[in-house]
Parts: C-alpha cells; sequence; structure tokens
C-alpha cells in the first residue's frame, strides 16, 4: 500500500527532472529536484511504496535516463498513467522502474490516496475499487524482477 502523487498530462522529463540538476554527478544528488517545478516538495514527502498516476503522455520530452532514474531511487513503486511517451516507457524498463498503463485511474483518484496495485493481475485498487491496468508481458515483467535490462542481461 502506497500514497498516490497525481500528475497531470503531458508531464515531460524537464519538470520530472530540470536540465540544470543533470550537472550533479549522481541519481542520489539528482533525486531532491524531481518534480521541483510542480511539487516544490515532492521529494520530501514521497516515501518508498508510493505511486505516480498521471494523465496521457507522461515522460514526454527529452530521452534522459535520469528522469526516471531518480523516481527509481525516491522509491517510487511505479508510475500508472493513461499514456507514456515511449522513450520514457522503455528507459522506466530498462532501469526497473515499472510503468502501467491505466486509462481510468487518473480521473477516479486524488493524491494522497492509498493505493494497492498488484502487477500480476493488473489492477490498482484505490477506496475499494478495482481498475484494471494493462498487464506487461511476460519478458518485461521478468526485466523488472530482476531490477532492469542490464540486471536481466547477467542472470
Amino acid at each position: 500500500m502506497g500514497k498516490i502523487f497525481k500528475f497531470s498530462k503531458d508531464v515531460d522529463t524537464d519538470q520530472i527532472l530540470a536540465s540544470q540538476y543533470l550537472l550533479f554527478p549522481t541519481i542520489d544528488e539528482m533525486k531532491s529536484h524531481a518534480f521541483e517545478s510542480l511539487d516544490p516538495d515532492f521529494a520530501s514527502k514521497v516515501k518508498p511504496g508510493d505511486y505516480i498516476v498521471a494523465d496521457e503522455n507522461f515522460g514526454c520530452g527529452s530521452s534522459r535516463e535520469q528522469a526516471p532514474s531518480v523516481l527509481k531511487a525516491l522509491g517510487v513503486k511505479a508510475v500508472i498513467a493513461k499514456s507514456f511517451a515511449r522513450i520514457f516507457y522503455r528507459n522506466s524498463i530498462n532501469i526497473g522502474l515499472p510503468v502501467i498503463v491505466c486509462r481510468e485511474l487518473h480521473d477516479a483518484v486524488e493524491s494522497g490516496q492509498d493505493m494497492e496495485l498488484d502487477l500480476t493481475a493488473g489492477t490498482a485498487t484505490v477506496n475499494g475499487k478495482s481498475y484494471t491496468c494493462t498487464k506487461l508481458p511476460e519478458y518485461m515483467q521478468k526485466i523488472l524482477d530482476q531490477g532492469g535490462l542490464i540486471a536481466s542481461l547477467d542472470n
């Protein structure tokens, strides 16, 4: 069970992590600046196991891998959105951050609500109501289970 942090549509990678923070040498140093322009307190409020729920086209913009990396480093359990920019989606899977498409969830929930996500069943449950999400293909689930693409190649 984790808390929801809700974002609108067309959240781009600059809003997830502004480009000036790419100069920091580590993801650990970058993560405290996640979503700084949209929610300056996000990095201090989010806890391991929390979720991001977004509208359409989440992660549009540049192809920077640091955007999903800071979310994973902060402990975000998954990003659930109506749709994703393709490169953000692929980068997230590559680094081991679950990204799930769920068309109805965004409009039905609010920030701060508790949610449970069952990746295997493809469901998100909030306030006792379950929402059907896209199930990841088995090979993608295996990549996530092993911590990302590079880690999965070592096995």
